[in-house]
């Protein structure tokens, strides 16, 4: 397909609409009956801007994460309104500050209550998911993730039980067990290494996915696998890279604040070891973790499109990458509101029944990937809210000044 211009995709895809800070809403609930409970049918007039929840760490340890995250929501905002006067969308912003449980709680509870609010966008965090999960749905509210990657999001393990309510959360990421396998393969294949220490950060995203790649690398002959934890809250890492065999060959962090990533990588350098640092989607941030000669999974994004090369251009030349999920997330919120829009008026339980069948074209999504969503299990790791079609994870090689390029 000939790849389309922004502005032109939006003009083919007349459902699409998403979120914005700004001008105040037009939308008013109509009935909005007591407790969060009622609000999930209570009707709400359209008018011409309709108001969608944005959960995401504005400030906080992974503040600059979160903070891409709504630089790309608006960067499709502005372009989406200025193409559609008579459709426009707003945000609410929440700030959850992660890893913060009762900033996630407080945003969920904001966003439960407020009548306006018609769909959601975040949290980011897998924990914050598993925090809030319960209070969205309580409000019929359903969870769009552009970053909650936990397997056990959306779909049970072992003796494990899924996490999230079917039909209440959503994701525009592959999960962490499509990232699991394709990490510990691109060790085991490509790079050829096999001694190899695994750190997680003690949060439930970074275990989930040091599981999966450690169980995957310990199943092959001839593997030496160490395990070991450190809190997000730490920045002096000389003990547990002490503990770091002298002998091994990749360092695997699936970590989710790319500082911290950063100041690992320097440390471990300053220590004398030479070790290959390999990290998660939660590190993938060009302008922040810069470690040449380190890998990180994540979506296969075109650098080159037209669209990130104007988004660069908007934004000081960063990729900010780390945030394009997040605006394939408002997309998908803004086209399920659209749908329920049509005679004028909508509520909340119509908005999640329509986020379920959406369907983002590749061109729009700018994910390297259509989005569309599982109504089912599907192998050993996917199930209903999870990505289907083609989605799954790349590996980018850091070289020298922090470029990223793709290399698998």
């Amino acid at each position: 397909m000939k790849k389309l211009s922004i502005v032109a995709m939006l003009g083919v895809l007349a459902v699409l609409a998403t979120a914005a800070t700004g001008a105040s809403s037009a939308t008013n609930a109509l009935q909005a009956p007591t407790g969060s409970a009622g609000l999930a049918n209570a009707l709400v007039t359209c008018g011409t801007t309709r108001t969608i929840g944005i959960a995401y760490p504005a400030t906080g340890p992974a503040a600059s994460i979160g903070q891409q995250q709504f630089r790309w929501a608006q960067f499709f905002q502005t372009r989406w309104n200025k193409a559609h006067p008579k459709d426009k969308v707003k945000f609410v912003q929440g700030d959850t500050k992660l890893p913060d449980t009762a900033a996630a709680l407080a945003v969920a509870h904001q966003f439960a209550s407020n009548s306006s609010i018609l769909g959601l966008v975040g949290p980011a965090g897998s924990q914050e998911v598993q925090d809030t999960v319960a209070v969205f749905k309580s409000a019929g509210l359903a969870v769009v993730s552009g970053s909650a990657t936990r397997v056990l999001l959306t779909r049970s393990v072992g003796g494990d039980q899924r996490e999230t309510p079917a039909g209440y959360f959503f994701r525009t990421v592959p999960n962490d067990g499509q990232q699991g396998d394709r990490v510990a393969s691109y060790i085991a294949s490509k790079l050829k290494k096999k001694r190899v220490y695994i750190i997680d950060d003690q949060e439930s995203y970074s275990q989930g996915l040091a599981d999966q790649v450690e169980s995957n690398l310990k199943a092959k002959s001839g593997y030496t696998v160490g395990r070991d934890h450190v809190a997000q809250t730490v920045s002096d890492f000389s003990s547990v890279i002490t503990r770091i065999p002298s002998n091994t060959q990749i360092v695997y962090i699936p970590w989710q604040l790319p500082p911290k990533a950063q100041l690992f990588y320097t440390q471990l350098r300053a220590a004398g070891k030479t070790a290959t640092v390999f990290g998660s989607d939660g590190t993938f941030a060009p302008g922040t973790f810069t470690g040449a000669g380190s890998y990180v999974s994540a979506f296969p994004v075109d650098f080159n499109s037209k669209e990130i090369k104007a988004y660069r251009a908007a934004h000081g030349g960063q990729d900010e990458a780390f945030g394009l999920p997040t605006y394939s997330a408002a997309i998908v919120n803004a086209m399920a509101i659209m749908k329920a829009c049509k005679n004028g008026t909508a509520s909340r339980a119509e908005v999640r029944t329509n986020v379920k069948n959406i369907k983002v074209p590749k061109a729009a999504s700018l994910l390297g990937f259509p989005v569309q969503f599982l109504s089912k299990n599907k192998g050993k790791q996917q199930g209903p809210g999870d990505m289907g079609g083609t989605a799954d994870f790349a590996i980018f090689k850091i070289g020298a000044g922090g470029k990223y390029t793709r290399v698998g």
